[in-house]
């Protein structure tokens, strides 16, 4: 049994907190109709979120959970990495449900709401997208050596946060990093951010800083191919298949 840091009941969020919301939504909407991803934006179409008022995850769930499975959990704070993967091999998305200060609409170091919501639960719509976050949450529960948690870290990293994709011959933010953040995003699609085809033991042998924009970024040319290349290269073991 995960013991979580859940809150006592739903958060009551101020009308500021409403407001930081808006904001940040019309922001990265408009931007994203032009950059994001289609099968995020889809996914964000189905899952219901407003543009106006910060979301109740069971309004979330009611609309999520029928597509793929998958709930966002509401937590208080961090887990240990291994109740996280635990929860992502069960289709649970730990869901920090705190809203960032009005001064650091622009980036804030610990995930909030918008990071968590907005930037990743859409793509938990997409029955591929689901089905390879799950199978990394399997595949990293199992691991018990530190060099393999680094190397599922990295994947994590380039793919799930900040991913890139190939849609129609036109390159695409998909990564919830990328989804949620203006610069970063800017960063990822200009002239400053090498990318490079997605190759897994390139990926998995990438270090990176979480603390700056980055120099390097890999580019999928669809979800089915990152699924394939990941289960093909690492089956979940026998015991943690659900």
């Amino acid at each position: 049994m995960i013991e979580l840091s859940l809150p006592a009941q739903p958060p009551r969020y101020t009308q500021d907190e409403h407001a930081v919301w808006s904001t940040l939504y019309g922001r990265r909407l408009e931007e994203l109709a032009g950059t994001g991803s289609s099968r995020f934006l889809s996914g964000l179409d189905a899952i219901g979120l407003s543009a106006d008022r910060v979301p109740d995850l069971a309004d979330v769930n009611r609309r999520l959970a029928p597509l793929t499975g998958w709930r966002a959990v509401p937590v208080a704070g961090f887990l240990p990495s291994g109740d996280f993967f635990t929860m992502l091999a069960r289709r649970d998305f730990p869901t920090t449900v705190t809203v960032r200060p009005r001064d650091r609409l622009e980036y804030v170091a610990a995930p909030d709401i918008f990071h968590d919501v907005f930037g990743h639960v859409p793509l938990h719509a997409d029955p591929v997208f689901a089905g390879y976050l799950q199978h990394f949450g399997a595949v990293a529960a199992a691991a018990t050596d530190p060099g393999s948690l680094e190397r599922l870290t990295r994947l994590f990293w380039f793919t799930v946060e900040f991913g890139l994709i190939r849609e129609r011959g036109r390159l695409r933010v998909y990564g919830s990093g990328l989804i949620s953040s203006s610069a970063d995003a800017a960063n990822a699609l200009g002239p400053a951010c090498e990318r490079r085809p997605f190759a897994l033991d390139e990926v998995m042998a990438t270090p990176f800083a979480i603390d700056r924009l980055q120099p390097v970024l890999y580019v999928i040319d669809s979800f089915e191919q990152l699924f394939r290349a990941f289960a093909m290269a690492l089956p979940v073991p026998a015991g943690d298949r659900g």
